[in-house]
C-alpha cells in the first residue's frame, strides 16, 4: 500500500495513464494530466515557502483545482486542511489561528471575505482560483503556468499527520481532527474493497470535496482508477443528465439528494439503465424511502456511516453481502464496531440493546488538534472513539443507527428519537421530506415537532400526519406539532441541521 498521499497521483498516472480520471463541468482531465497539475501545483506553494509540516488550508466550493490543491498539499509533505465553505470568515479566523496555516487556497468567492486573516494570524498568502483578484492575492493558475518543479518527494512515515479537518462546531469552536496518512489512505481504500470500486466505475457525485464521504471517493477515482463526474452542487436534472451522458455505475449521495431526485419531474423521463448501484450516507435514510428510490432507479441503494474522526466511512454493507436496509452496515476491514453502555464505555451492551456506537482501527483519528481535554473525552485509552450515535447491532454484526445522542428528545421521561419519527413519516405518501426536532415543554420537559416538506402537488393536515404516526408509533413517540414548510436547514453536505429547525417556528 502507499505509505503517504504525496504518493498518489505519480502511483496513478503511471497505473492508470491517459485513462480518463475526473470529469468537471464539461472539462475532462486523464490521470497523466492530473498528475502534471499536481507537480505544477506543489511547485507553486513551494515557490510561495510552503513547505514539509507546514499547514495550508483549503477554503473552496467543487472543482477541478481543489483536488488538484488537495494532492499538491500532500506532495510537499505539507498538512491539509479542508474547511467546509459554509463556515464564516469568522469561523475561518478562528481555524486558521488554531491550526496555524500558512496559506490559504480559495475559491473566488470566498477571498474577499477572508482578506484580513492575514494580519492576525501566521497565513502569509492567500491564493485564489478563477480570473479576478484583489490586491495581495496570488493566482492559482498563474501558479500553475509558472511550471515550477515540485522538489524531491520527501520520505513521509505513514502515521504522520497529513490532515486537519474542522468538525461542525454545533456546540462551540469547531473541533480539528487529525489524521495519519495511513488513516486516509486505509479508509479510501477499505472503502473501495467493501463497495467493489475500480476501473470499470464511472461515479457522479456533488458532495462537497472538504467531506470526508467526498474524499473517499477522490481516493477511490485516484488509488482504484475509477472515473469521477464532479457536480459544483447538487442539482437534480443535471445529476440525471451526466448518469446518462458518462453512463454512470454509481451515484453517490445524502438522503435529502435522494428525496429531492424521487421529487423531481424529469425522473419519469430519466435514463439510469447504466447504474449498477447507488450509496447513501451523511444521515440516516428512512427504509420506505429507500425502497422508493430502488424501485424508481431500479438498482440496490445500499447505506454506509462515516465521521471527520474517522477519515470517513467506519461501515457500509459489502456489495456481495447482504443489503440490509436500515443498518449502515458492518465494520470496514481491519476495524471494529461495538454498541457500549452510553454511560460507561467499558461495558458493552448486548446484541439487539440500545447503547453508543464506538469503532476502533487505523482509521481513527489521532485525537483533536491542541485540544486534549477533547482527545480525552472523545478517545479511550484502549482506542474506542466515542462516535455520538445511539446504535444497535444484531447478530451479523450490522449496526442499526437510533439517533445522534444530543438529538434525543427527553418527553415526560420517555427516549424519543427523532429519526424513528422521521422514518414513519417518510411512508406518508405525500410526504417528500420531514425533520423532527424539539420544543421545550412546561409539562413533559420537551415535546417532539416535525417539519414536513410536501411532494409536488400534494396536500396534507396536521391532524392527518399526527393520526398517521399513531397508526404506527406509540403514544409518547408522536409528534406533538407538525408544521408543513417548502425546506429544511442543511449543511453544505444535504445534512439535516436538527438544531436549526427551531428557526422554522411560525
Amino acid at each position: 500500500m502507499l505509505q503517504h498521499i504525496g504518493q498518489i497521483p505519480a502511483a496513478a498516472a503511471v497505473k492508470f495513464s491517459d485513462k480518463d480520471a475526473l470529469v468537471f463541468e464539461g472539462k475532462t482531465f486523464s490521470f497523466n494530466e492530473i498528475h502534471d497539475l499536481v507537480e505544477r501545483a506543489a511547485g507553486g506553494l513551494s515557490d510561495l515557502g510552503i513547505s514539509s509540516s507546514d499547514t495550508v488550508t483549503l477554503y473552496a466550493s467543487n472543482s477541478w483545482q481543489w483536488i488538484v490543491s488537495y494532492y499538491a498539499i500532500a506532495r510537499l509533505g505539507a498538512v491539509i486542511n479542508p474547511v467546509n465553505t459554509m463556515l464564516t470568515p469568522n469561523e475561518i479566523e478562528y481555524v486558521v489561528r488554531d491550526c496555524g496555516a500558512k496559506a490559504i487556497i480559495a475559491s473566488p468567492e470566498k477571498v474577499a471575505g477572508i482578506m484580513g486573516v492575514k494580519e492576525v494570524s501566521d497565513v502569509r498568502a492567500i491564493i485564489s482560483f478563477g480570473n479576478e483578484f484583489e490586491d495581495g492575492v496570488v493566482s492559482f493558475d498563474a501558479l500553475i503556468a509558472a511550471n515550477i518543479p515540485a522538489p524531491e518527494l520527501t520520505d513521509v512515515d505513514p502515521g504522520a499527520l497529513s490532515t486537519i479537518g474542522y468538525t461542525s462546531g454545533t456546540t462551540g469552536h469547531p473541533k480539528g481532527a487529525m489524521q495519519s496518512h495511513r488513516a486516509v489512505i486505509t479508509n479510501g481504500a477499505m472503502t473501495s474493497q467493501m463497495q467493489m470500486r475500480g476501473e470499470l466505475d464511472c461515479v457522479v457525485s456533488a458532495l462537497p470535496c472538504p467531506h470526508v464521504y467526498a474524499n473517499v471517493i477522490m481516493m477511490s477515482m485516484m488509488m482504484f482508477g475509477s472515473k469521477l463526474v464532479l457536480h459544483r452542487t447538487f442539482d437534480a436534472d443535471l445529476v440525471f443528465a451526466d448518469i446518462a451522458a458518462h453512463k454512470a455505475t454509481i451515484f453517490d449521495g445524502v438522503p435529502a439528494m435522494y428525496m429531492f431526485m424521487l421529487n423531481c419531474p424529469t425522473l419519469k423521463d430519466a435514463d439510469l439503465s447504466s447504474l449498477t448501484r447507488c450509496y447513501v450516507g451523511g444521515q440516516t435514510m428512512p427504509v420506505a424511502t429507500m425502497e422508493s428510490v430502488e424501485a424508481a432507479f431500479k438498482v440496490p441503494l445500499i447505506e454506509l456511516w462515516g465521521m471527520t474522526e474517522i477519515a470517513g466511512l467506519g461501515s457500509t454493507h459489502p456489495l456481495y453481502g447482504t443489503n440490509k436496509h436500515g443498518s449502515i452496515g458492518c465494520a470496514l476491514p481491519y476495524c471494529e464496531l461495538r454498541i457500549a453502555d452510553a454511560d460507561n464505555a467499558a461495558k458493552t451492551m448486548r446484541r439487539g440493546e440500545v447503547g453508543e456506537l464506538m469503532v476502533r482501527g487505523p482509521i481513527v483519528m489521532m485525537g483533536y488538534f491542541n485540544d486534549d481535554e477533547k482527545t480525552r473525552e472523545a478517545l479511550e485509552p484502549d482506542g474506542w472513539l466515542h462516535t455520538g450515535d445511539l446504535g444497535t447491532m444484531d447478530a451479523d454484526g450490522c449496526v442499526y443507527i437510533v439517533d445522534r445522542k444530543k438529538d434525543m428528545i427527553l418527553t415526560g421521561g420517555y427516549n424519543v428519537y427523532p429519526a424513528e419519527i422521521e422514518r414513519v413519516l417518510a411512508a406518508h405518501p405525500a410526504v417528500a421530506l420531514a425533520a423532527v426536532g424539539k420544543l421545550p415543554d412546561e409539562l413533559k420537559g420537551e415535546i417532539a415537532k416535525a417539519y414536513v416538506v410536501l411532494k409536488t402537488g400534494m396536500t396534507s393536515t396536521e391532524d392527518e400526519m399526527i393520526s398517521f404516526c399513531r397508526e404506527t408509533l406509540a403514544a409518547y413517540k408522536c409528534p406533538r406539532k407538525i408544521q408543513f414548510v417548502r425546506d429544511v436547514p442543511k449543511t453544505s453536505t444535504g445534512k439535516i441541521m436538527r438544531r436549526e429547525l427551531h428557526k422554522l417556528d411560525i
